[in-house]
Formats: structure tokens, C-alpha cells, sequence
């Protein structure tokens, strides 16, 4: 049996040593193996003009670091305890309580909690907070 993948432009499959992948850059992804690879997103396509057009459209996409920041701190808090004070989450994240407030304030503008106030007690930022959301390079190569 052909090991076959799925072309995230137009859905076909086909089989896996024709597919031309690469990263374009996504604030919204992040890795759940390796740091180096948030606010890169790996992308599929059957063919060059294919990958293409995906690399164009996450290109017009907005890269926003409040974005990135959110989902780091949502990976922080769905692979370990529930909840985490400031100085766990800056640990854990990388990023410093400030980027950490201004996350959870982008997060809350998008999810209709107010004016970007952070919902959070002194210290500790709740899950509800943040919900799961699902680099400027781009890199290609043929497998």
C-alpha cells in the first residue's frame, strides 16, 4: 500500500513522496515537540503552484506576537497543572509577564471578554483565559 497525504490547498490525496512541503509563518501554531518551530506552520501541498498559493495566503496573513504569546501560554496550560502563577508561566513559556498580560488581554478581545482586561486573579492566569487556539522565513523541500 502507497503512503499517501492530503494537500491542504485543494483536499486531493496523493501519494506522500510526491508532496513539496514547507513552513510559512503562523502566529497561531505551535509545537508540541520543539520550541524552535513556534509561529511556524508545516504545509502540504500535491505540487509547486499549490504550495505556492499556500504560501501566499498564510504570507497576507497577520503575524501577531500576542497571538503566538496566547498559544504558548495555552500549551503551557493544557500539558501541565491546571493552573500556573506568573512566575510558573514565565518558566514554562519563556515569555515575561508582561507579553503574558498582554496575551491573555489579546485573547480576551477575541473570545468577547471585554475591553482587553486580563480575566485573572493576582497571580494566577485561569484556563478559561485562555482556550485553545488551534517566523518570517518560509522554507521548501521535496520529500
Amino acid at each position: 500500500m502507497i503512503p499517501l497525504e492530503l494537500c491542504d490547498q485543494c483536499g486531493v490525496t496523493f501519494p506522500e513522496d510526491d508532496a513539496v512541503r514547507g513552513y510559512v509563518p503562523d502566529s497561531s501554531s505551535v509545537s508540541r515537540h520543539n520550541d524552535w518551530f513556534d509561529g511556524l506552520r508545516l504545509v502540504t501541498a500535491c505540487g509547486t503552484d499549490h504550495f505556492d498559493v499556500l504560501r501566499e495566503t498564510y504570507r497576507r496573513r497577520p503575524y501577531t506576537e500576542e497571538e503566538l504569546w496566547a498559544a504558548k501560554i495555552t500549551r503551557a496550560l493544557t500539558e501541565g497543572p491546571p493552573t500556573l502563577s506568573i512566575v510558573e508561566l514565565q518558566c514554562r513559556t519563556g515569555l515575561h509577564e508582561p507579553e503574558i498580560r498582554r496575551a491573555i488581554a489579546w485573547h480576551n478581545i477575541r473570545r468577547g471578554r471585554g475591553g482587553g482586561t486580563v480575566t485573572t486573579g493576582p497571580d494566577r492566569p485561569s484556563r478559561r483565559a485562555i482556550a485553545s487556539p488551534t517566523a518570517s522565513a518560509t522554507a521548501v523541500h521535496r520529500e
